[in-house]
């Protein structure tokens, strides 16, 4: 191998240099650097479209959907079953329902307690209160087909049920705490007994005056308190007191028997 030679070359101003055959110029550096640019680039551009197609991708895309897919089944699993506890519940409150009696010496005998709303608060806390007014709802609809109201009864039923279980399950669902669950029950019970003043003088008491003159409905409160004048009296201080205490019961037992049946309800189990 021989030596490495020199030679001098003639520069533009004129002056005589020294300089290696291999001297990289300023544009030649320009040049790579612009090679070296594109070459990056476009090695970009085709890993990128490589990842696209890149099995990980799929199965990311794969994992999503069959995601999706459980969380509908899981979603169609709690409707299902949600159906089916709220069907149960109205049964019961149905058979809850033909077992009403009367209350001697505080109310007429005509007026019946019963704790059919019992199982439409348990439905309400548990499931929501859409739950427990289909639970008033099922036992009305079936309990009309053997009443002699010709349904109206069923109908201030209804209208009472939903005043009491309604407020109930909204606040508790808004504060799941034996604090929310009480103050729900409470202003429910409270609503209910106000409105059963309304309902029992303009929709139940009309039609039972077609079978009772109203004469002796009178007569039967003026039985056990005979300061009562009218109707108004006697709903006011009669029905709806009853009505009230009707609906603690409920919410006492409610309290007492909630705790363990829940898991049960919920299929937590």
């Amino acid at each position: 191998m021989s030596p490495r030679t020199e030679r001098p070359i003639e520069c533009e101003s004129q002056t005589n240099s020294i300089v290696w055959m291999e001297e990289v110029t300023k544009d030649g550096i320009f040049v790579s650097f612009g090679v070296a640019l594109s070459l990056v680039t476009r090695a970009f551009f085709i890993l990128r479209d490589r990842f696209r197609r890149f099995p990980y991708h799929k199965s990311i895309v794969k994992w999503r959907r069959k995601k999706m897919m459980n969380e509908t089944v899981t979603v169609s699993k709690v409707n299902v079953r949600k159906i089916t506890v709220t069907a149960m519940l109205g049964a019961l409150a149905t058979i809850l329902m033909f077992f009403e009696f009367s209350v001697p010496f505080i109310m007429p005998g005509f007026v019946k307690m019963d704790f059919s709303e019992l199982p439409a608060l348990i439905a309400a806390f548990s499931m929501g209160p859409v739950s427990g007014i289909a639970v008033c709802f099922i036992k009305n609809v079936v309990n009309v087909l053997h009443t002699t109201s010709g349904g109206i009864g069923e109908l201030s039923n209804f209208i009472l049920g939903v005043c009491f279980v309604l407020p109930a399950g909204l606040i508790y669902k808004r504060n799941k705490s034996q604090k929310g669950a009480l103050i729900g029950a409470l202003i429910g019970a409270v609503m209910m007994a106000v409105v059963s003043i309304f309902s029992n003088y303009f929709i139940v008491y009309p039609v039972y005056e077609n079978f009772m003159p109203m004469e002796a409905i009178i007569g039967a409160y003026q039985a056990i308190n005979h300061n009562v004048k009218n109707l108004w009296d006697a709903l006011i201080w009669f029905n709806m007191p009853f009505t009230f205490v009707k609906g603690m019961f409920s919410v006492v037992i409610t309290f007492l028997v909630y705790k363990r049946i829940s898991p049960i309800l919920k299929g937590k189990h």
